[in-house]
């Protein structure tokens, strides 16, 4: 594995990391932004000749009992504070914008656009990079299974007669770490003699049905006899048939650049594997942003359909003149 491969994670796990910290900073930054902004309701102005401590008091230029009957006297100080994604936006989002989150699951930003936050590019940039990443493996993967694939058709199994099928992912393992097959039937008659090279992948084969099933590996039970016929089974059933005989013997550096290509493939289809998975990652962080941005949203419904975006708080006057009354006794007692 080369110094780029082995440093493919950390880069994917370090591209995670930061996806996640901009959108959480994006998100604790959205409150704190709200916090900031002014109050809606403009705070009644205080005159000059009004009393600095004690329970907060109307001005005395304008007597709560001069005012006309119809107004309706100030309940609150505070207002609620929109919450403001972007500079120009009304803060307010309308009942349809339910399908967000659902949006964003199935194309990761979707759901931000229509809230209209910034972020959504850098979901989709991901998206994009991710999936370019994983077809780029892929490709890679293939490429290298082709290339190990043809160097045993035209090296490996070319001196063997017959037809050649293609094996399964097992069947080229076996070819990566043993130098031979090995004869399936080593008896030229009508007979049957399993492969006795423990060197090659069949006598090795051979070489464990008789420690398995024999009570003594080098002395052979009588043919036809229940211990015999269970380690000729055994061979039967993992040995390499004449079909997919192979031989490295004559060939051992093209055996290493076999190995070399069945490497590279299981990389390129692991790298795959993760690409995929990371694409997941960024598919379930973005609806769950676009959830929390919708619900933070969501404020009480109007008549028209459309939902106020406030988070904000109001304070009575009484409520007030009790926590100024409890400052003044507060520091008289010191």
């Amino acid at each position: 594995m080369t110094v780029a491969e082995e440093g493919r994670p950390l880069a994917r796990a370090a591209l995670a990391a930061a996806v996640s910290m901009m959108v959480l900073s994006a998100a604790v930054a959205t409150p704190a932004a709200a916090q900031s902004v002014p109050l809606g309701r403009p705070i009644m102005p205080v005159a000059a000749d009004t009393v600095a401590s004690g329970p907060v008091q109307a001005p005395a230029t304008l007597h709560p009992r001069s005012l006309p009957a119809t107004t309706p006297r100030p309940a609150t100080t505070g207002a609620a504070l929109p919450l403001l994604d972007r500079p120009g936006r009304t803060g307010t989002v309308a009942h349809n914008d339910w399908w967000a989150p659902i949006g964003s699951a199935l194309v990761p930003g979707a759901g931000q656009a229509r809230l209209g936050q910034d972020r959504f590019v850098a979901y989709m940039a991901v998206e994009g990079f991710l999936w370019v990443r994983y077809l780029t493996d892929r490709r890679a993967g293939t490429d290298a299974r082709n290339a190990y694939r043809d160097i045993a058709m035209r090296v490996s199994r070319a001196g063997f007669p017959g037809p050649k099928p293609q094996g399964n992912f097992e069947y080229y393992e076996r070819m990566e770490h043993w130098i031979a097959s090995g004869t399936y039937d080593a008896d030229p008659g009508s007979g049957f003699a399993p492969e006795t090279d423990t060197t090659t992948f069949n006598g090795k084969m051979w070489s464990i049905a008789r420690t398995t099933y024999w009570s003594d590996p080098k002395t052979p039970p009588p043919l036809g006899s229940p211990a015999y016929e269970a380690a000729l089974n055994f061979y039967r059933q993992n040995a390499v048939t004449a079909d997919f005989a192979w031989s490295w013997r004559n060939a051992p550096l093209h055996q290493d650049v076999y190995r070399r290509s069945v490497r590279a493939s299981n990389n390129g289809f692991r790298h795959a594997a993760e690409d995929i998975g990371a694409v997941i990652a960024n598919h379930v962080l973005s609806t769950v942003d676009a959830y929390i941005s919708l619900r933070l949203r969501l404020g009480e419904t109007t008549e028209s359909g459309e939902s106020d975006i406030a988070i904000g708080a109001a304070l009575p006057f009484a409520t007030i003149g009790k926590i100024a009354n409890a400052t003044s006794r507060a520091a008289r007692t010191r």
